[in-house]
């Protein structure tokens, strides 16, 4: 009760200085009451759509709606309280330095000087940009899916699969999706890659299984690649977010969610391997089942069990959902994995990447792997930035991922 009460507080302050701010920007008495009207139906609409999210269903729009409304307003309000507030605290140490020098202000009679309009000003414009990339992420930004090529380079990888290119998908997360015209145009945009194999790392639902019905055509439209299409499950494709009046319940929803690969043409891998062999030489595709280090994830990926007939020797691409297993488990893992890919972290579906410039996200103080290539001890983890959205309904400087990685053979 108490954690409400202070949440309550928190937001109540970050509305009275936004209202000051509008204040100090605009003297007509019509925007502000179009500021607390609107203010009053959007938060009545985060209350209703938050009030509607119900674990078992297989589509919250309006709960996500709300999530996203939450994040829309109240960053760039937070960013305005923070400017006032440090105003705030400069105005009243001035007051206290002139009090003890004996200055009189401006203001003639006041103890603390009065508020500076610019300020107030320039808290509004900073607060407009967060606003505008948000609003974007939204609207747009969700759907607004980048093909990340990269080249690596290994000294043990077959001379046949020098050139070798596949693609890597993760975490579609079905059951947010509300366009079908934009996903198809995904597949689409995965098909036209024409790489050499195709890889599903986990996270196909966001918890049951129904989810996929509206989509299990569209993604039957994914081509059979030459060397296979593959998947492995991630950490929401067990039903964990869900609740279950029995264990019967539980267990055929997983079952469900496992046959969701096959009808859209992948093989789900689970503790198990498959070898591809090209001109003679072969290198093996090995799926494991979610892992995570975080106490509440799954740890059912067995390393072990999933290499079991496979030398230490052999190139090894390893599908695991989370990327906290990589450093965990795989790196120092005597089979020798030389190149791990993940998703998971969505790339926390917010923060800023300008290529050779800057690379921020908040997901990258809960994990070291959260976007991208990484490399340790000459081995390497892709992590991709998920092809879909959960949660928040938008993306926001990290957009929807379709991965394209080739082989190289270290010259």
């Amino acid at each position: 009760m108490l954690q409400f009460i202070l949440l309550g507080l928190l937001f109540l302050v970050i509305e009275y200085y936004t209202f000051i701010a509008i204040c100090q920007f605009t003297k007509k008495r019509v925007f502000r009451i179009l500021h607390l009207v609107v203010s009053i139906v959007f938060v009545a609409y985060i209350i209703y759509g938050l009030s509607m999210f119900d674990r078992n269903s297989v589509s919250n729009q309006q709960p996500m709606m709300a999530a996203a409304l939450i994040l829309l307003l109240y960053l760039p309000k937070a960013l305005i309280t923070v400017f006032l507030i440090v105003e705030d605290l400069v105005r009243l140490f001035t007051g206290v330095l002139n009090y003890f020098r004996r200055v009189r202000t401006m203001d003639n009679d006041t103890f603390i000087p009065s508020r500076r309009r610019f300020v107030s000003n320039i808290a509004l414009g900073i607060a407009a940009l967060p606003f505008l990339s948000i609003l974007h992420g939204i609207t747009l930004g969700r759907y607004k899916f980048n093909v990340y090529k990269t080249v690596i380079e290994f000294d043990d990888l077959p001379d046949a699969f020098d050139g070798f290119r596949f693609t890597q998908l993760s975490d579609l997360h079905v059951g947010s999706f509300d366009d079908k015209e934009k996903v198809e145009y995904a597949v689409q945009l995965v098909n036209e890659q024409n790489t050499d194999l195709l890889l599903f790392t986990g996270d196909m639902v966001n918890s049951l299984a129904a989810e996929a019905n509206p989509w299990i055509e569209v993604f039957k439209k994914l081509k059979k690649h030459t060397y296979g299409n593959y998947s492995i499950l991630g950490n929401h494709d067990y039903g964990d977010y869900a609740h279950w009046d029995t264990e019967a319940d539980r267990i055929a929803n997983f079952e469900n969610i496992c046959n969701i690969s096959p009808q859209i043409g992948f093989k789900l891998l689970r503790n198990e391997h498959v070898v591809i062999e090209k001109e003679g030489q072969q290198i093996a595709i090995v799926g494991v089942e979610n892992w995570g280090v975080r106490g509440h994830f799954q740890k059912l990926g067995d390393l072990d069990k999933a290499t079991e007939g496979i030398d230490s020797k052999v190139f090894k691409i390893l599908m695991s959902h989370d990327p906290s297993h990589w450093e965990a488990k795989v790196l120092e893992h005597p089979k020798n994995f030389q190149l791990m890919l993940s998703g998971h972290t969505h790339g926390s579906q917010f923060g800023i990447e300008i290529s050779g410039f800057i690379k921020w996200s908040p997901i990258q103080y809960v994990y070291k792997q959260w976007a991208g290539l990484y490399e340790k001890m000459g081995k390497y983890i892709y992590v991709n930035r998920g092809f879909g959205y959960h949660a928040y309904r938008g993306r926001t400087g990290i957009w929807p991922e379709i991965t394209v990685i080739e082989l190289r053979k270290k010259k």
